[in-house]
């Protein structure tokens, strides 16, 4: 495989490939070279490049793994389904809901599989909460909050986004509303409200929305990056589901809390730390190994992989959804 991209987060990307026995990372690119240079060094790829282009005509690869900004995945993935090259892209897929369409359609026609880096549903805490309501131990759930509320600086290590017109539904969101279609399903109804609290940059830190599901369950999805908190939660997502026969809470500090037909259990589901992980980062990296663990397990059984370009584009469906109603102050009724 190849990555493009050798930035700040890619190189979780690139530890958890080299944790991978099945692959072998033999190319590595970026605009710029010493970065590119850098990720060659550190992860023994044989060849570091600076044109993606250059790249695939002197490459003969399985995949790639693209983890650079939306603006530029349409044309790397072109290129990539030009030579029949599987491809992962990291979110947000791209700019607009067409482009994302077209990105789908152009892996489909070129027969290539396509994944999505849609990694917090991956996560050992998110995971866990999923196999207890699959276990059916609350039963048919009905309602479903999922938060992330934190007041770290995510700008020091990205500063790009603090220059971001639409801020925290397209980075942050999109991750939490695709984790609350993976627990409560398809989305019929969306109402959503934003708020611009932090003066320093362009875009919206705080989003609230409110779902009805197909179905008739409802969820709160509610994000910021302006809430200040001692301990700093950063950056736990918590849960709280309610079901016919109990309630699941994934609670800070990665206690899971199940109430299930009268009775309580609970246990510690914070991740293990890697021998290239760290506090409090520990839970996103992880995230990113078990996401490439399920690409390679999912190309080895034949099958689609869980978060496909089809599957993402009903999450990025809510994503504008939720634009488009705080802009509107009006509820969005989604495509069925």
């Amino acid at each position: 495989m190849a990555l493009i991209g050798c930035g700040f987060f890619a190189q979780n990307h690139l530890h958890s490939w080299a944790s991978i026995p099945e692959v072998e990372i033999v190319a590595v690119c970026d605009r710029d070279a010493a970065k590119a240079e850098a990720a060659k060094q550190s992860f023994g790829a044989a060849r570091a490049y600076t044109d993606a282009a250059e790249m695939f005509a002197a490459e003969k690869l399985d995949f790639v793994d693209i983890a650079t900004t939306m603006q530029t995945h349409l044309a790397l993935v072109e290129m990539a389904a030009a030579r029949g090259v599987h491809v992962i892209v990291q979110k947000p897929l791209a700019p607009s809901f067409a482009d994302c369409q077209t990105i789908v359609d152009t892996c489909a026609k070129a027969g290539v599989r396509l994944m999505v880096h849609e990694n917090f549903r991956f996560q050992s805490p998110i995971l866990a909460a999923r196999r207890v309501l699959a276990e059916g131990r609350i039963g048919r759930p009905h309602y479903c909050q999922a938060s992330f509320r934190s007041g770290y600086d995510v700008f020091s290590g990205q500063p790009y986004l603090a220059t971001e017109k639409r801020f925290i539904l397209i980075d942050l969101g999109i991750h939490i509303l695709d984790v609350c279609r993976s627990i409560m399903g398809e989305a019929e109804t969306l109402y959503c409200q934003t708020q611009h609290i932090n003066p320093k940059i362009a875009g919206e830190d705080v989003a609230t929305s409110l779902i009805r599901h197909v179905g008739g369950g409802v969820s709160v999805v509610d994000c910021s990056y302006a809430s200040r908190r001692l301990p700093e939660p950063f950056p736990q997502t918590l849960l709280r589901i309610e079901g016919e026969h109990g309630t699941i809470e994934l609670l800070e500090g990665y206690r899971l809390r199940v109430t299930s037909h009268g009775e309580v259990t609970e246990e510690n589901v914070e991740p293990e730390t890697l021998s290239w992980t760290q506090k409090p980062w520990h839970v996103l990296q992880e995230s990113v190994l078990n996401l490439q663990r399920h690409w390679v397990d999912s190309w080895r059984k034949g099958a689609a992989p869980e978060t496909s370009g089809t599957d993402n584009l009903r999450t990025y469906a809510l994503v504008m959804a939720a634009y488009q109603s705080a802009e509107s102050g009006s509820i969005v009724t989604l495509a069925s």
